[in-house]
């Protein structure tokens, strides 16, 4: 029996032809020679990372046999050496060595696309592809029915109730029973708030006659989240679990309807009005563009908002009402318009941080000499609370690539988010409750979100050139249980970012305008740029130190114990000894406005 079991168990792992051998979900990209496996290109560089497999030949796939150029050369970007091939014996190199090439200086950056865009020949390509997982934002009639939505989830005790390890009744009931009691909650409020159309819909109190309207409110408060990761932070969980659970098979007979539709994005709007040539068209990078002020003058910034104010009203017009192809009202083009410019203001916020951190690293830190005081950012395992042993270059790569991967990140935030959403409500993926050492927790795989993780991994890889320490990404495991708790880790990182990147900013006009607080950083600090030096070299070394693991095994340099290491670095900043240049800066924290 055991023999037929594996036979079944090997014709089961039969790759179709033509997709990956490892994820088999993937087209074929890559073959490697010594394997004689086909691989897509993120496996690819996931399999033949390090040790000897570095070494292996490669071809792509893409070209007939033919013209096919054999290389030595990986198609990752974990390293940026060559390995020879023509007659040329590679040196061996262990498979369970890890091999961590120094940083250059000269390695590219990440290609991010700036908003506005001023190429409209690559701008259309970006706004159609970037347009698909942006939300619409609510009108002001949608906002009414948010807030219904939020009093009721505020008052709802849904995961006291079914979240629990209990005997006395099946879960399917207890989950039966408080979607029902939510939804009657969701009613009464809307006949107090509105008498006539909560007459017109609950007269009956049949809720399954009301599919459509349940479904609609909870989709506005899955957009809104989105669109405004700062709200809904104690009730959006609760709502995801709620939709979670009513795509159960079970639940849905009993409630007979169902819960969830998805996503009202911007391309799904355009394209059901006919009117995606809008994505393609010269003034949507003029149309969308967020408007900063800074230290410009008054008349400039007047003149790019009516230049912004004439660029939406000549699209809203030109892609509707009669002279169009399509049938969609102007105010619906405006919507999707001023959506498109919610998503640059949300990446101005979250992912430009990244961006000024990395800029301060690379100004006042150098990869290769470490001379100077507060010039070293060496770190050794036990000291200081390190869980790592780096020498200066080795931190300044691993610190490096780090913001690096946060700002690829956030820059494909909201399409992470979508696919987040995917795999939590996939009826097909059920989840288990369990005990992870931080109360009980919904463990749940996530294919999608973890695949397209990868690929953000995978990408950062090939534009630094080189990688230090782990690569490992944990998702539905005891430390990221499902995607839901993944997303809301990475919608932090504004939060540590962005107020230490103002604080750094704020130091030399504030301490050079004054002359007591110039006085108080020479005394103190041996001068202004020393003492950003020293908060610079502070940050770098020990919010990237592997620390703040409740366990040793649970910490280190993997994806998820970067973001845990600083912030176990933030929960320490009232200790440092330049904590009082943060409060003369205007901190208050890293959970508040900024």
């Amino acid at each position: 029996m055991a023999g037929a079991d594996e036979s079944e168990d090997e014709e089961e792992r039969v790759v179709r032809h033509g997709y990956c051998i490892e994820c088999e979900d993937q087209p074929a990209q890559v073959r490697c020679e010594n394997c004689e496996d086909d691989y897509c290109e993120v496996c690819y560089s996931a399999q033949h990372r390090k040790g000897n497999r570095k070494r292996h030949a490669s071809t792509a796939l893409g070209q007939p046999p033919a013209k096919r150029k054999k290389t030595g050369v990986v198609v990752n970007g974990s390293n940026g050496v060559a390995a020879g091939v023509d007659g040329e014996k590679a040196e061996d190199v262990p498979d369970d060595v890890e091999e961590e090439d120094d940083m250059s200086t000269d390695a590219p950056d990440a290609a991010l696309l700036p908003a506005p865009i001023a190429d409209p020949k690559t701008a259309g390509d970006y706004y159609l592809q970037r347009a698909k997982y942006i939300p619409v934002r609510l009108t002001l009639n949608e906002r009414k029915y948010l807030r219904l939505l939020e009093a009721a989830l505020s008052v709802s005790e849904y995961t006291d109730r079914v979240d629990i390890l209990s005997y006395s009744s099946s879960k399917v009931q207890r989950i039966h029973q408080q979607i029902k009691e939510l939804c009657s909650i969701l009613s009464g409020l809307l006949l107090a708030a509105d008498y006539k159309q909560g007459q017109q819909l609950f007269t009956d109190r049949d809720f399954a006659q009301n599919e459509s309207w349940f479904q609609d409110v909870f989709e506005l408060g899955r957009r809104f989240k989105i669109m405004n990761p700062d709200k809904m932070r104690g009730t959006y969980g609760k709502l995801m679990y709620l939709l979670q659970d009513a795509q159960n098979a079970q639940v849905r007979d009993m409630l007979q309807f169902t819960c969830v539709k998805p996503i009202k994005t911007v391309y799904g709007v355009l394209e059901e009005g006919g009117a995606l040539d809008l994505l393609k068209d010269d003034l949507i990078s003029l149309a969308t563009r967020e408007i900063v002020a800074g230290t410009r003058p008054r008349y400039e910034i007047q003149r790019e908002i009516k230049a912004k104010e004439r660029a939406i009203e000549a699209l809203s017009a030109r892609y509707s009402g009669p002279r169009s192809s399509g049938h969609i009202t102007q105010e619906t083009i405006k919507q999707c318009l001023y959506s498109i410019g919610d998503n640059h203001a949300f990446l101005r916020v979250n992912r430009d941080p990244c961006e000024i951190m990395i800029g301060f690293l690379k100004k006042y830190f150098d990869p290769r000499d470490a001379k100077g005081e507060n010039a070293n950012l060496a770190i050794r395992i036990g000291k200081g609370g390190a869980r790592l042993s780096h020498d200066h270059s080795k931190q300044y790569a691993y610190v490096l690539q780090s913001l690096t991967l946060w700002r690829e990140i956030l820059h494909d935030m909201f399409r992470l988010w979508s696919f987040a959403e995917e795999d939590l409500l996939a009826a097909a993926s059920p989840y288990r409750l369990r005990d992870t050492g931080q109360g009980l927790n919904r463990v749940q795989p996530a294919p999608k979100t973890s695949r397209l993780m990868h690929s953000i991994l995978h990408k950062a890889q090939q534009n630094i050139g080189s990688w230090v320490g782990s690569s490992v990404i944990h998702m539905g495991d005891h430390n990221v249980p499902n995607a839901l708790l993944f997303i809301d880790k990475y919608s932090q990182i504004y939060r540590i970012l962005l107020p230490i990147s103002n604080v750094l900013q704020q130091i030399p006009t504030l301490f050079h305008g004054s002359g007591s607080l110039r006085q108080y950083a020479e005394s103190e600090y041996g001068g202004v740029d020393k003492l950003v030096r020293e908060i610079l070299c502070d940050f770098f070394r020990h919010a990237f130190d592997g620390s703040g693991a409740d366990s040793y095994f649970d910490a280190g340099s993997c994806i998820d114990g970067r973001l845990t290491s600083a912030w176990n670095w933030c929960s320490t900043l009232e200790k440092k000894r330049y904590f009082p240049v943060f409060l003369l800066c205007g901190f208050v924290g890293f959970d508040g406005q900024w």
